[in-house]
């Protein structure tokens, strides 16, 4: 729920709080996943797309949409859900690539991912496009 202190001074709710959920959210989602101890590594294609109002409920829901060796991607959306009539409406989206790790803090293998829907099919191979984009950027250092 927006509370007052998740506020900006427009009235909404602060963005910083919003990315600090989201991280949260996509750090569970790759724990869960790989069984181990995470780290965000990046965060791309945050897209605001509605603020979120004091009172109003938010729901956060992620979703491990592509894995590599020792990285993985999960998608994060989030809503504002109404609670006269439950519908919910899309406000924000997200990509966060985050990296498993051992017991010393180093980069480990990450279990494969079952794709059993077409949409899954769909966001897998939406996942290696944005996975060559991210090392076109790191390597042209941007």
């Amino acid at each position: 729920m927006v509370r007052p202190n998740h506020m900006n001074a427009a009235g909404r709710l602060f963005g910083g709080m919003l990315m600090q959920w989201l991280d949260e959210v996509a750090g569970l989602v790759a724990k869960r996943h790989t069984r181990s101890n995470i780290i965000t590594a990046s965060v791309d294609n945050l897209h605001f797309m509605h603020g979120a109002y004091q009172g109003e409920m938010v729901v956060i829901i992620g979703k491990v949409t592509y894995v590599g060796n020792t990285s993985l991607e999960v998608r994060v959306d989030t809503y504002v859900e109404h609670l006269e009539d439950g519908m919910r409406h899309p406000i924000n989206r997200a990509y966060f690539t985050m990296v498993a790790l051992d017991e010393n803090d180093k980069p480990k293998k990450v279990p494969g991912l079952i794709l059993e829907t077409e949409s899954e099919k769909a966001e897998w191979e939406a996942g290696k496009k944005r996975r060559q984009i991210r090392m076109m950027r790191k390597k042209e250092g941007f």
